[in-house]
């Protein structure tokens, strides 16, 4: 029979991953939310005129989302004020809901440049992050794969794939931690 050790710094590490697993189900989810609503009403998204109500929403609830999200992993891997990397996406993201609030009374294609910019710097900004915190959380290749395919092609739905991986990956960590 072996016996386990726990530690407070073990302890820490099984409860961040435990949190970082919800949150990212909790983001897959939503994640999956979205794109269904685009793709059942993508009709809303072919015009050159000015956004439908349906579309404008979510173009503008998916970066304010994001910034919640943010805030709740912050919280969650304890990172708090002194994460940078994580201000900045909040920052990015508020300025991109003020943004989109601006774009979608304009054409769907303004609001669609500003999305997509938001969507490749966020992308971005979970890669760095996601490499800085391999060191400490482990199982972060999902994340750092996210971010890279989100810079090069968008956040939506491949963000939500890599986040239910990353979730996989955590929960082996954790049961590993367990041992």
């Amino acid at each position: 029979m072996t016996q386990t050790t726990v530690t407070p710094s073990t302890t820490t590490t099984l409860t961040t991953l435990s949190g970082l697993r919800s949150l990212y189900l909790i983001r897959v989810a939503f994640s999956l939310i979205w794109v269904a609503l685009v793709v059942t009403t993508s009709a809303s998204l072919v015009s050159t005129d000015k956004p439908t109500v349906i579309a404008a929403v979510r173009l503008i609830v998916y970066p304010l989302w994001d910034v919640i999200a943010t805030l709740l992993e912050r919280r969650t891997a304890g990172t708090g004020s002194t994460d940078r990397v994580g201000t900045t996406n909040m920052a990015l993201g508020l300025a991109t809901t003020a943004g989109m609030i601006i774009a979608v009374f304009s054409t769907i294609g303004t609001a669609l440049l500003v999305f997509g910019v938001w969507a490749l710097l966020s992308g971005a900004i979970q890669l760095v992050v996601a490499i800085r915190r391999r060191r400490t959380v482990g199982a972060q290749w999902p994340m750092v794969s996210g971010g890279g395919l989100s810079v090069l092609a968008g956040y939506s739905a491949f963000g939500a794939f890599w986040f239910l991986v990353s979730v996989i990956a955590l929960s082996i960590r954790s049961r590993r931690e367990k041992r």
